[in-house]
């Protein structure tokens, strides 16, 4: 008998993921090291940082798909290659996926399945059903029998955070979801993943988008090679942070409860790789 997934309720009972003195990297090439990190349950959370700076290394370490080198990773308390299959919903970058793979919509949604254990391949009758609701819940009901090649970008990642939900996840992780959509989508996408926050999941995103994010989210990470400051974005997007953070000076403008900072440049040119659907 397979383990139950743990639930959002036991997630915000405890820290949703903590880091203790964790070094990850990929052979000889440190990404970070001694990172220690704690992020509450039932938050919504957004890090932050330049191209390179380890924020993906990061994500794959929290998901239990980065070997660590040292330390020790846990989600609610568990080590995190003992939590149960479902417990974390991922939503890779866009960009990485190979939309040339020979799926509908309806089928990109049901592969969030095989993550458990399951006697037959196929989906029953009830988890089409639930494959369904989710599609007119994110609006993409209409695109169902559609090849997800043929769907705008901002119906892709609603497809792809369909996929990461099918299972109730209690932690649901995002690696730029906001990326290569329209300004339009971007909020849309975010408005979204608040009202599946306030379902009490647990949500981590990475972005390089800070207009978007000190808008709409309530805490964010600054990161390269490790936590520069954690914290509101009203409190931690200073010229001072920011300079830690990406290197170089960035204008922040003021006023009344907004804030509008000058994009940053990247430092370090990315890697790319291919999500393989099945991920």
């Amino acid at each position: 008998m397979s383990t139950p997934a743990i639930s959002s309720l036991e997630f915000q009972a405890h820290s949703a993921v903590s880091l203790n003195e964790v070094t990850a990297g990929y052979g000889h090439h440190i990404v970070f090291s001694d990172l220690s990190l704690d992020i509450d349950g039932g938050k919504f959370v957004g890090i932050v940082g330049p191209t390179g700076c380890g924020k993906t290394t990061l994500l794959r370490t929290i998901l239990g798909t980065q070997p660590v080198l040292a330390g020790k990773v846990f989600l609610n308390g568990q080590a995190v290659d003992a939590i149960p299959a479902g417990t974390i919903g991922y939503v890779p970058q866009l960009e990485t996926v190979d939309w040339n793979f020979p799926v509908t919509v309806e089928e990109v949604i049901m592969m969030g399945f095989y993550t458990n254990k399951r006697i037959w391949p196929w989906p029953n009758k009830k988890e089409r059903a639930l494959v369904r609701e989710l599609a007119n819940r994110l609006g993409i009901y209409p695109c169902l029998h559609k090849h997800i090649s043929n769907t705008s970008g901002g119906q892709r990642q609603r497809a792809f955070l369909a996929r990461a939900l099918v299972n109730n996840p209690a932690l649901l992780v995002l690696d730029e979801p906001t990326s290569g959509v329209d300004i339009k989508t971007q909020h849309e996408v975010l408005h979204l993943l608040n009202d599946i926050n306030s379902q009490g999941i647990t949500v981590l995103l990475t972005t390089h988008d800070l207009n978007t994010v000190a808008s709409h989210l309530p805490w964010i990470i600054c990161f390269n090679n490790g936590v520069v400051a954690q914290g509101h974005p009203h409190d931690i997007f200073t010229p001072d942070i920011l300079k830690k953070t990406y290197g170089g000076d960035i204008a922040i403008v003021r006023h009344e409860d907004h804030l509008l900072i000058a994009n940053s440049t990247p430092l370090i040119p990315r890697r790319k790789t291919r999500d393989k659907f099945f991920s």
